[in-house]
């Protein structure tokens, strides 16, 4: 059962706790995965194969899914499951009309000397997307990263997702790859699909980054190949803070806390409110809605480990909470919640008022649901259309301006000890 904490001085231990659950590394996955790694560095797509054919299926029908086959995937739901489609079709509309907002320009400024500068803009070459592929696949996941990345300009899209144990795709999987123009898809998972995209097979192309969620060690080696590619986050177990006063609703509360609390076993679903009733009435609620739910077990070792529902005396202390914690997913069901917003400064994502819960981010309003996690929100930024782009700039200078500011750039480059740095204005300077 999910725990009520007053807030005397015990939320700091419980808050602590909650904060250990994703710090250790495992030392055998990271033996285990730069195994991998090396394998597939060394012999390519047969490691790869090999260990599909050890981890997923011995029998996996295809390498590179054939695009007759995505099509055919999208086809048969369009005839079987059409409302399915038409779901995941008004999802794509609002995710691009959200991340289209977030598109940047290139710039170019020319001073009165002469002086051109500016920045430009692109997309990266080639993004690799990892989608896992078994009891936990989440075509919503396809659709949160591939569209902002062809919204950046990304020229190429390298899904890898592992086979069922038919050793065919999962068709969900092929019918989002679809709908937003992923443009290869391979049966590969695990540590073995990470290291191809980062190392490049002779199949499978090498990427600039790599993004998607997975397990612990798909996790593991994307923090390993980090730095020879690009990654999106390291993410931690999906975690969400609801901050509620008297006038929340408790049903909803805990349908809410519980949605996170179904992902893993580890996962973080906290309650900080104003109101003991609430408090009381919400872990109720939990107990009675739970009992219908088909992942009770899970939610039940998440409430019971890392859930708590926190009682203090004012909004302004759940806020200073919050900002403290830094949640991935941060729902304020509270009277006037729109007030919270310029507030609340260290959220992933943040869900306002009564009918705004965490799962229409997750699959539908628009905003991106790759989100930092760890109280990584303090720093880190939701996966969007800046996550797949590069910058870089440019400089000219004609002969009169770069004499005007020659004697400034030597005398900081002498002050810096960088005498060759001085020397390149000085032989132009003397000309």
């Amino acid at each position: 059962m999910i725990k009520i904490i007053k807030a005397d001085g015990d939320e700091k231990k419980f808050l602590a706790e909650v904060e250990k659950r994703a710090g250790e590394v495992n030392a055998e996955v990271e033996k285990t995965v730069k195994e991998i790694l090396a394998d597939v560095k060394a012999n390519g797509d047969k490691a790869v194969r090999e260990y599909t054919a050890k981890f997923d299926c011995p029998n996996a029908q295809y390498y590179r899914v054939p695009d007759e086959a995505i099509q055919d995937a999208l086809t048969e739901a369009n005839e079987k499951s059409p409302e399915f489609v038409n779901a995941m079709l008004n999802a794509v509309e609002n995710i691009t009309a959200f991340h289209t907002r977030q598109k940047r320009e290139g710039f170019c400024v020319t001073e009165e000397n002469g002086v051109i500068m500016g920045q430009r803009v692109r997309g990266l070459d080639k993004v690799g997307l990892y989608v896992p592929g078994g009891t936990a696949a989440y075509p919503s996941s396809v659709l949160m990263n591939a569209i902002p990345a062809k919204i950046a300009g990304v020229k190429e899209i390298i899904m890898v997702t592992p086979p069922l144990k038919d050793g065919t795709a999962n068709k969900d999987i092929l019918v989002a790859a679809a709908l937003c123009g992923v443009d290869k898809i391979y049966l590969a998972g695990g540590a073995q699909a990470i290291a191809a995209l980062a190392y490049g097979t002779e199949e499978i192309p090498r990427v600039s980054k790599i993004v998607g969620p997975g397990n612990i060690f798909v996790a593991t080696a994307k923090r390993l190949v980090y730095g020879k590619v690009d990654i999106d986050m390291v993410a931690g177990p999906s975690e969400i803070l609801v901050i509620s006063d008297e006038t929340a609703n408790p049903k909803y509360l805990a349908a809410d806390l519980m949605s996170q609390a179904e992902h893993d076993k580890l996962a973080s679903a906290i309650m900080v409110t104003t109101s003991m009733e609430i408090a009381e009435k919400t872990q109720a609620e939990i107990e009675r809605q739970k009992a219908e739910l088909s992942r009770k077990d899970i939610i039940d070792a998440s409430l019971d480990n890392y859930g708590g529902i926190i009682v203090c005396d004012t909004m302004d202390y759940a806020v200073e909470i919050a900002n403290v914690i830094a949640p991935e997913h941060c729902e304020v069901v509270a009277e006037n919640p729109l007030e919270y917003i310029g507030k609340l400064d260290n959220v992933g994502s943040l869900f306002l008022g009564q009918y705004s819960p965490e799962p229409l981010g997750d699959y539908y309003a628009g905003p991106n649901h790759v989100l930092p996690t760890s109280g990584t929100a303090r720093f880190f930024s939701p996966l969007g259309v800046d996550s797949f782009i590069k910058r870089s700039s440019y400089i000219y200078y004609t002969k009169d301006a770069l004499i005007d500011a020659a004697d400034d750039i030597i005398l900081i480059a002498e002050r810096e000890k960088l005498t060759a740095h001085a020397n390149s204005i000085k032989v132009r300077k003397d000309i």
